[in-house]
C-alpha cells in the first residue's frame, strides 16, 4: 500500500513535466554536432525547467521569470535548498513571499509557447559560469540555485538574499565537501555522485524520509551498527526511525574521509560520524558509513549503505 501511495504521488508530481515539456520555448542559439543548451544538464536541473513552465503557466505569465525557476526548483529538489537555506527555508512560505509580489492572472493554456525571460536567459548562463567555476561539467540544481541569487534586482534572488542564501559561502561548501577530490580529474558521472552524496549527507540532519527516500535505489540494502541487514527502500522506510535518528541528533557531526571509484562504475565514499548514540545508549560512539552510489538512469542513487562502529566513548 505505501509503494502504491509513492508511485501515485509520483506520477501527480511529474503530471506537470509531462504537460510542459512540448510547450517549453527557448531561444535558438549555434550549435555544433549534437550540442544543445540542456546537454549538461543532469535530470533534476532538466525537470526544475519544466516545472518553472507549469508554474508560470499557472500564474498567467506570457514568459517563465526567475520566481518560477525557483518554485521549480522546490518542487524537484527541496534538498538542495534546505542544504544551503536551512530547515527552517519552507516552501510554503517561499511561495507565499513570491505570491505577495506578483499578480496571478488567468492561466495560461499549455499550448502557447512559453519563451524564457530576459533575467531566465541571464539565470542559464550564470548556472553554466557556476558549473565551470567549480570545474563541473555538469549543470545541476546547485549551480542553478547559485545563479538564481546573482540575477540581480529579480525577485527570486531577493528573496534567496532575505532568507539568508550567501554565493561565495556555498560555493566554498561545494568545493570543501569535494575538497578530496579535487586533486584528481574526475569525469562528470563521478561528480554527480559526490554531488548527490552531499545532498544525502546534509539531509539526514532533517531527518525526513520523504526527502531522503530518492537518494536509495529500490533495490537498496542498509546494513545498521549492529550488522543486521535491512532490504529493499520500503523495508529500510519502516525502520526510518530507528536507522537514521542517530545521525539526526545535534551534536553529530560528519567528516567525508574520501571517495573512490568502485566496481562497475560505483562510487564508494567513506564517512565517520562522531558523537553517535544509538537508541537510549549514554555512551557515545564514532561510526564509519560506507555508502555505494551508482548511477540510475541519469541521476544516482544509494545501493548499499553499511555502518561500521569504530569507537565507543
Amino acid at each position: 500500500m505505501a509503494c502504491r501511495c509513492i508511485l501515485r504521488a509520483l506520477s501527480h508530481t511529474l503530471e506537470p513535466v509531462a504537460l510542459a515539456l512540448p510547450r517549453l520555448f527557448i531561444p535558438s542559439r549555434k550549435t555544433t554536432g549534437q550540442e544543445t543548451m540542456f546537454e549538461r544538464y543532469t535530470q533534476k536541473a532538466r525537470r526544475v525547467i519544466f516545472f518553472a513552465r507549469y508554474e508560470a503557466s499557472q500564474f498567467g505569465s506570457s514568459t517563465i521569470e526567475t520566481e518560477h525557476i525557483l518554485l521549480g526548483l522546490l518542487r524537484e529538489d527541496r534538498m538542495v535548498v534546505q542544504r544551503y537555506l536551512g530547515p527552517n527555508s519552507d516552501a510554503a512560505d517561499i511561495r507565499a513571499e513570491i505570491e505577495k509580489h506578483i499578480t496571478r492572472g488567468e492561466r495560461v493554456s499549455t499550448s502557447v509557447e512559453m519563451p524564457l525571460s530576459t533575467e531566465c536567459s541571464k539565470l542559464l548562463m550564470l548556472a553554466a559560469e557556476e558549473a565551470q567555476r567549480l570545474a563541473h561539467r555538469y549543470i545541476g540544481t546547485e549551480h542553478l540555485l547559485l545563479a538564481l541569487s546573482r540575477v540581480e534586482g529579480s525577485l527570486a534572488a531577493r528573496l534567496l538574499r532575505q532568507k539568508g542564501l550567501k554565493p561565495e559561502a556555498m560555493r566554498e561548501q561545494l568545493v570543501a565537501f569535494a575538497g578530496e577530490t579535487k586533486t584528481k580529474v574526475r569525469p562528470q558521472r563521478d561528480q554527480r555522485g559526490i554531488a548527490t552524496l552531499g545532498n544525502f549527507l546534509a539531509g539526514l540532519k532533517w531527518y525526513n524520509w520523504e526527502q531522503l527516500a530518492p537518494f536509495f535505489a529500490q533495490n537498496s540494502q542498509f546494513v545498521d551498527s549492529s550488522g543486521h541487514r535491512w532490504k529493499e527502500r520500503e523495508e529500510i522506510e519502516k525502520q526510518f526511525e530507528v536507522l537514521f535518528a542517530p545521525y539526526a541528533r545535534k551534536n553529530v557531526t560528519f567528516l567525508v574521509e574520501g571517495t573512490d571509484r568502485g566496481p562497475a562504475d560505483s562510487l564508494v565514499a567513506s564517512v565517520l560520524w562522531e558523537n553517535v548514540r544509538v537508541g537510549r545508549e549514554l555512551t557515545r560512539a564514532l561510526h564509519r558509513m560506507t555508502i555505494l552510489l551508482a548511477p540510475e538512469g541519469e541521476e544516482w542513487a544509494i545501493f548499499l549503505l553499511q555502518v561500521t562502529p569504530i569507537v565507543v566513548h
